[in-house]
């Protein structure tokens, strides 16, 4: 049996409230497209797809090891749009630390990942938070020429595994397990 799991930073509650209002002042009208609900944000680190219990298991054995990151203090920044601004198909809200550890942790998650026989990760790793999917694609640059930053702060304390779940009532995200970021 697998599982459709991923690897993200979590949002703390009160940066999960805060965003929310920072929102209604940035995008008064709500973004466009099918907005991605607060309970489900997240940085995602390290798209995993079908994993098996094997896999998983030992993925978060080595997470471990190849974690070498302190805790670390993120900051959510201005908007922005896949594949650009002309023809979105994804809004985000950008994050950014002073130390490069976002970067560092998503290497670290995509060396766990090869280490179980995960195929590597093709595209590079941009830290952001999606907000909305938009189909068909369409053009988002005036929105995002007036936005401003979110300034939204938040502790990374640990990496967490997520399994994806779907069904009629949309879909969500079930913490299957975390690992403490310690540093070295």
């Amino acid at each position: 049996m697998t599982d459709r799991l991923f690897l993200a930073a979590a949002l703390s509650d009160d940066a999960r409230h805060a965003l929310v209002s920072r929102l209604e002042v940035m995008l008064p009208g709500g973004p466009p497209g099918r907005v991605v609900p607060p309970a489900n944000w997240h940085l995602t680190l390290r798209f995993l797809g079908a994993v098996t219990e094997l896999q998983r298991d030992l993925l978060l054995a080595g997470l471990d090891g190849d974690l070498d990151v302190a805790p670390l203090r993120v900051r959510l920044t201005g908007l922005g749009a896949f594949p650009r601004a002309a023809r979105a198909t994804v809004l985000w809200v950008g994050a950014e630390d002073s130390e490069d550890g976002l970067i560092r942790l998503a290497e670290g998650c995509e060396q766990a990942a090869r280490d179980v026989g995960l195929a590597p990760e093709e595209r590079p790793f941009h830290p952001h938070l999606t907000l909305a999917r938009i189909r068909p694609a369409r053009s988002v640059a005036a929105l995002l020429d007036g936005a401003d930053e979110a300034g939204v702060g938040f502790p990374v304390e640990a990496v967490t595994l997520y399994r994806t779940i779907t069904g009629g009532s949309g879909t969500r995200y079930e913490q299957v397990d975390r690992v403490a970021l310690a540093g070295r």
